[in-house]
């Protein structure tokens, strides 16, 4: 069978660099998508290697630009073949109380985590479908489950990325292509396990399971959301927050 080709947005991230290497250990050929303002590329990737995982291609480009959207596709599809499974997960956060929420944050925020999901997936459904085969996977929040204050920008971009995947699944059931968002609670990346010490307890103690998620469980469920055994879930939000927001 060929290789498929994974596609992740936001990948040299704590989240997004557990996804790539589940996808890697499943034997996928994986595409690494990064901002083009992020300059530890080189490092990245020496990180990788030395952790075995040497074979990623990268590309750069900004999602909220459907224009670098389709370059980066095309660079993909030119290095790596035809995307299979995309995991749109590059996201950012500007926090601030909404009565001193700056036009710009908002912008800012919904552009990269919400309309970013069309501008990449515009490249990749169409021909997904096509081929009868393809994996999309949406990276949500517990915040866009339960909203949190400081976050109107954040926690209405991430409700968004639900509402959007829910509808294109419908769309594209009888492809053979599935649309799933995960929901993830604070996850133990580089950039959490920076918080000030007492303010990582205060959030720790708010979760039943008293501990942070670890990145590789994040990348054990997309593992699982690519697979052909997840072929028959599809419009799902799975929340993975160790017992914080029960629905």
């Amino acid at each position: 069978m060929t290789q498929r080709v994974a596609f992740v947005t936001g990948a040299m991230g704590g989240l997004g660099t557990a996804i790539c290497q589940a996808f890697a250990k499943d034997g996928y050929k994986v595409v690494a998508a990064y901002h083009p303002q992020f300059d530890n590329k080189d490092e990245w990737l020496k990180e990788m290697a030395a952790a075995g995982f040497k074979d990623f291609v990268c590309v750069a480009g900004d999602v909220s630009s459907i224009e670098d959207c389709q370059k980066m596709a095309a660079e993909a599809e030119a290095a790596a073949g035809p995307i299979d499974i995309l995991v749109n997960n590059a996201g950012i956060t500007r926090d601030r109380m909404f009565a001193k929420m700056e036009k710009d944050q908002w912008d800012a925020v919904i552009s990269t985590n919400l309309t970013s999901l069309f501008n990449m997936t515009k490249q990749c459904s169409a021909k997904m479908a096509e081929r009868g085969w393809g994996r999309i996977i949406n990276i949500s929040s517990v915040n866009g489950v339960k909203g949190q204050a400081g976050q109107a920008n954040y926690s209405a971009a991430k409700a968004g990325v639900i509402g959007f995947t829910k509808a294109l699944a419908q769309e594209l059931a009888t492809k053979g292509v599935t649309v799933n968002a995960i929901a993830p609670g604070y996850v133990a990346t580089k950039m959490v396990m920076a918080i000030r010490e007492d303010v990582l307890k205060s959030i720790i103690d708010t979760i039943p399971m008293k501990r942070l998620a670890k990145p590789e469980e994040m990348g054990a469920l997309c593992s699982y959301l690519a697979s052909d055994l997840a072929g028959y879930m599809t419009g799902a939000t799975l929340n993975i927050n160790g017992g914080l927001y029960l629905q």
